[in-house]
């Protein structure tokens, strides 16, 4: 009997530290309702939801992330992105999140879809801003993520050290004027140019390499939540820019696509349009 009782305890009290155990992104939880996982894209801060929050928070519970290494988060080993992708289903799970929403932009919007792939039962809804399920692939659609792991372009740690030798007196400066081919607001464009001096530079080499490597277009067949997608010109014609959707999410099979005629951070650059969508997909019913 002693022993039984020891064992039981034992588990309890592993099961608690589990529970406990933290994880490597920050969260800030705003509001009350429909629980809404918002995931910000590469080197920014949660705070780039900060007027989506707003808009939302009356009618839906809003847990905000921050991923590790970037504005000023601390850093964690490699693979981060993948460590990030468990971390936010087991984060869903031990808060008893029921089908919550899973909005991200960019970065953020790739690992929504790769949550969700990976667990296709977990989420009720998806919005992906801006983002795909394989980068590499706009540019080259027969590129492989196998032949890119192996190229010495996409060596992570190569990589890692070109963000580390950028000088750091010039780096937010440079920053603030290379923003500003992804968002109109020069204000805006310095905000991110300072959370990715913030970030840490090897993590910054080694998610961007991750993402760039990992073709998820196949595996979001497998996804059961409907999905909004909404897109930027960035350069291209609408046309041009919804083909390129098409083809990225050509396996998905709950999608609806819409084209912004606005630069990469969408939520700044027309936010009246962008409530408009997340609005009107939110209300609508499975």
């Amino acid at each position: 009997m002693k022993t039984f009782l020891f064992a039981a305890l034992l588990c309890v009290s592993m099961v608690g530290l589990s529970l406990a155990q933290p994880t490597s992104f920050n969260v800030s939880v705003t509001g009350k309702g429909q629980p809404i996982i918002l995931i910000p894209g590469y080197s920014c801060s949660g705070e780039v939801w900060n007027e989506t929050v707003a808009h939302l928070k009356d009618r839906y519970e809003c847990h905000v992330l921050t991923l590790p290494g970037y504005a000023g988060v601390a850093p964690i080993q490699k693979p981060i992105l993948q460590t990030v992708r468990d971390q936010i289903i087991q984060y869903i799970k031990n808060h008893n999140l029921k089908k919550p929403i899973l909005m991200g932009h960019s970065l953020g919007a790739f690992m929504s879809l790769w949550v969700s792939s990976t667990h296709p039962a977990l989420a009720g809804k998806i919005i992906c801003i801006d983002g795909v399920p394989f980068i590499s692939s706009m540019m080259n659609p027969n590129v492989k993520a196998d032949s890119l792991r192996k190229s010495p372009m996409y060596n992570a740690d190569m990589v890692a050290q070109n963000f580390v030798n950028l000088p750091n007196d010039t780096y937010e400066a440079n920053m603030a004027k290379s923003m500003l081919s992804q968002v109109s607001d020069t204000t805006r464009a310095r905000q991110i140019a300072h959370w990715s001096a913030l970030s840490d530079r090897k993590t910054l080499g080694y998610t961007i390499v991750e993402m760039s490597t990992t073709d998820l277009r196949n595996d979001i067949a497998s996804m059961e939540a409907p999905t909004l997608v909404l897109g930027s010109l960035y350069f291209n014609s609408e046309a041009r820019t919804q083909q390129i959707l098409n083809d990225q999410y050509k396996q998905l099979p709950h999608k609806k696509i819409a084209v912004a005629h606005t630069k990469h951070f969408i939520m700044y650059d027309d936010p009246a349009w962008f409530y408009r969508q997340i609005d009107g997909f939110l209300s609508e019913s499975n």
